[in-house]
C-alpha cells in the first residue's frame, strides 16, 4: 500500500510539469491534462482512504477552485490555470493545497516583479494596481486594459510558478516520508 501514498505526490508533480510547459510554451493549461488529473486525485485518494479520502480530495479541489473563481472572473487568471489547482486540489486536499497555492502565488508574484523590471513597467503596473483596487473597491470589474484581454500586458504563465510549487512540495514530502 506504499505505492498510493507516493503517488499522491509523484502525480501532481508530473501533472504539474507537464501544464508548466504547455502553459510556457502556448500559453494554455489543456483539459486533456486537467479533467483526469481531477478525477484520478479523487480515485488515488479514495483507494488510499476510503469515503474519508474522497472527500478530502473534493474538499481540496473545491478549496482552490473557490479561491481562485474571482481571478478567472476579472480575467487576471486563466480558465486553464484555475482548473490545474482544482486538480491539484484533488491530490492534496484543502490543507496542502493552501501551502502549495502560497508558494506558488509567491513564486508568480517573484517572476512578475522581474518581468516589471526587465521591461522597465514599474509606473504602468503601479497605475494598473490601483485601477485595480479602486475596481474592486467599488464592486465594479476593472477595465480590459488591467485583464489577460490587454495584449500589451505582461502575462505570467501561472502554471509555471503552480509546477515549480508542487515539486518543491513533492519533493519535499518523499523526502521527510522515507521508508
Amino acid at each position: 500500500m506504499l505505492i498510493i501514498p507516493r503517488a499522491l505526490w509523484i502525480v501532481p508533480a508530473v501533472v504539474g510539469v507537464i501544464a508548466g510547459y504547455t502553459d510556457y510554451r502556448w500559453r494554455r493549461i489543456p483539459n486533456w491534462l486537467t479533467v483526469p488529473a481531477f478525477f484520478l486525485g479523487i480515485a488515488l485518494n479514495s483507494v488510499a482512504r476510503g469515503w474519508a479520502g474522497a472527500e478530502y480530495s473534493l474538499l481540496g479541489a473545491g478549496l482552490g477552485l473557490l479561491i481562485l473563481f474571482p481571478f478567472v472572473l476579472v480575467r487576471s487568471l486563466g480558465a486553464g490555470d484555475w482548473k490545474l489547482i482544482g486538480a491539484l486540489g484533488a491530490f492534496l486536499g484543502p490543507h496542502n493545497l493552501l501551502t502549495v497555492l502560497f508558494v506558488t502565488v509567491l513564486i508568480a508574484g517573484l517572476m512578475a516583479l522581474i518581468v516589471v523590471i526587465w521591461k522597465r513597467r514599474f509606473l504602468q503596473t503601479m497605475r494598473n494596481i490601483g485601477r485595480m483596487l479602486a475596481a474592486m473597491m467599488s464592486l465594479h470589474l476593472p477595465g480590459k486594459e488591467v485583464s489577460l484581454d490587454n495584449p500589451e500586458s505582461s502575462k505570467i504563465p501561472f502554471g509555471v510558478a503552480a509546477a515549480v510549487a508542487i515539486v518543491l512540495f513533492a519533493a519535499s514530502q518523499l523526502w521527510n516520508r522515507r521508508p
